[in-house]
C-alpha cells in the first residue's frame, strides 16, 4: 500500500471534519431519525427515509476519516526544502502565452474543495519536484505535452 502524504494544514481540516460530523452532524441526524420514526408508518415517510441515508452517508464518513486519518504521513516544513519545489509547496508558473499559475502540491486527500491544489501524482506535479525557480517543467498528457516555467516557491511555516 502507498503511503499518503498530507500537510500539518490538511490533517487539520480532516480531524475538524470528523470532530464536526462525530459532535454535531451525528446527533443532529440521530435526532431527527428519532422524531421521524415516533411519527409512526415509515414507509411512506420521507423525512424518516432521507434521514436514514443521511446517517448512513455520516457513518460511512467518520469510519473512512478514522481509518485514514491513522494512515496518513505528515510532511512537515524543514528548511532543507527551500529553492526547490517538494510536498507542500506554493509554486507559481508562467507559460509562453504569459499564463500564470499559482498552485500547491499536496496528498489526494487534501484536493476536495481547493481548486489551486493539485495531487503529488499528477503529471503537473511530477514534472515540477524538485525543480527551482527559473527551471522549465514539461508537463506530458496523452495527447500534448505543455512547458511551465517557474516563477517562484513558497513554503507555509
Amino acid at each position: 500500500m502507498k503511503i499518503q502524504l498530507i500537510t500539518p494544514e490538511g490533517l487539520e481540516k480532516l480531524k475538524a471534519e470528523l470532530d464536526h460530523l462525530w459532535r454535531v452532524e451525528r446527533p443532529e441526524t440521530t435526532q431527527k431519525v428519532t422524531w421521524a420514526a415516533s411519527l409512526g408508518d415509515r414507509s411512506e415517510n420521507a423525512d424518516y427515509h432521507y434521514n436514514k441515508k443521511r446517517l448512513r452517508e455520516i457513518d460511512g464518513r467518520i469510519l473512512y476519516l478514522r481509518k485514514c486519518i491513522g494512515d496518513l504521513k505528515v510532511v512537515n516544513y524543514s528548511p532543507f526544502q527551500e529553492g526547490k519545489v517538494m510536498f507542500g509547496a506554493w509554486v507559481e508558473i508562467e507559460n509562453d502565452k504569459g499564463i500564470k499559475k499559482r498552485l500547491r502540491i499536496v496528498g489526494g486527500e487534501e484536493l476536495i474543495g481547493s481548486t489551486d491544489y493539485i495531487s503529488i501524482d499528477s503529471p503537473m506535479a511530477r514534472a515540477l519536484l524538485k525543480k527551482e525557480v527559473g527551471d522549465e517543467a514539461i508537463v506530458k498528457t496523452a495527447t500534448r505535452q505543455f512547458v511551465w516555467r517557474i516563477t517562484k516557491i513558497e513554503y507555509q511555516k
